[in-house]
């Protein structure tokens, strides 16, 4: 299988309901490297590389959680970066 990497912004109650942590374990779960972080307009930015399966696999895996509900996602592709962990970014 072919990994892709993509790029990510969710949009809805995102921020204060869990959704970093849920998909940092979902990412865990289903094999899928990258990062992800609070946004300051109160979305959530994620870089996600894995197989195009694995990726949606992961994000039905993070609407699933409590409290969290995901209104729009914008999604594009971007260059394959090889990483091999996935990691909750805090403010830089």
């Amino acid at each position: 299988m072919e990994k892709v990497r993509k790029h990510i912004i969710f949009y809805g109650s995102v921020q204060g309901v869990g959704f970093r942590y849920r998909a940092y374990y979902a990412a865990r779960s289903y094999g899928v490297y990258g990062w992800v972080r609070n946004l300051y307009d109160g979305s959530v930015e994620m870089e996600a590389e894995g197989t195009e399966k694995a990726i949606d696999d992961m994000i039905l895996a993070i609407e699933k959680g409590s409290f969290i509900r995901i209104e729009n996602i914008s999604v594009r592709t971007i260059p394959v970066k090889n990483e091999y962990d996935f990691r909750i970014k805090h403010d830089e």
